[in-house]
């Protein structure tokens, strides 16, 4: 079974949220790799870019450094949860039950095909991985419900709910959304072999937590 890959929103690290919807994907027995988003480290980065004035490409490097903080903090919210940063050590991690948790700089930082600038996002950074895992799905989960009113991925990018880079790394995964409002149901959606949240696609009607 290919994984699923879920990206936590960096926005949720003080809200409960987090630590809820970890604890449903430790419980869910679904092969999942978990990429966090930069949250409050990455904020930290763009007010010292304004204050010091260093490059695009030094900000990037440094966003994705706020990735790897945020995974460190992850890890320590459930026992199933290990720190990987490698393709290598995901499928170890997979093959051994445990949750992956990507700490992306070790393989992000020499990769020539990802952009070195703020237009590369955390969430096309899970998408890029992926792309690179084979992944059946991403799935977002985010602290807002803006993409509830949205059908298909280029509005998404038109709404700057996702950055225009995401589709492009995305590959062959379907994509999921999912808010606060989808917490309560979704160990329900992955018991029944299904993905939580609202599924979207190009240009194309959009279906509400079909696999």
């Amino acid at each position: 079974m290919t994984p699923i890959v879920v990206k936590l929103g960096g926005s949720m690290a003080y809200h409960a949220e987090m630590r809820k919807w970890v604890s449903v994907l430790a419980a869910s027995g679904r092969p999942l790799v978990i990429v966090p988003g930069g949250g409050p480290f990455a904020n930290r980065v763009r007010e010292a870019q304004r204050e010091m004035g260093f490059s695009n490409k030094a900000a990037h490097f440094m966003a994705i450094l706020a990735m790897d903080q945020m995974g460190l903090a992850v890890v320590e919210m459930n026992e199933r949860l290990t720190p990987v940063r490698s393709l290598e050590e995901i499928e170890s991690a997979l093959e051994d039950k445990k949750l992956p948790v990507w700490l992306p700089y070790r393989q992000c930082s020499t990769a020539s095909d990802i952009p070195q600038s703020w237009d590369m996002t955390s969430d096309s950074l899970a998408a890029w991985l992926a792309g690179r895992l084979g992944a059946e799905a991403l799935l977002l989960i985010k602290q807002t419900e803006a993409f509830e009113e949205v059908d298909d991925i280029e509005t998404l990018v038109v709404a700057e709910i996702i950055d225009p880079l995401l589709p492009v790394m995305l590959g062959e995964a379907a994509l999921y959304l999912a808010g606060p409002v989808w917490l309560e149901a979704a160990g329900e959606c992955f018991a029944a072999g299904q993905v939580p949240g609202k599924r979207f696609s190009a240009r194309a009607a959009s279906q509400r937590g079909a696999a």
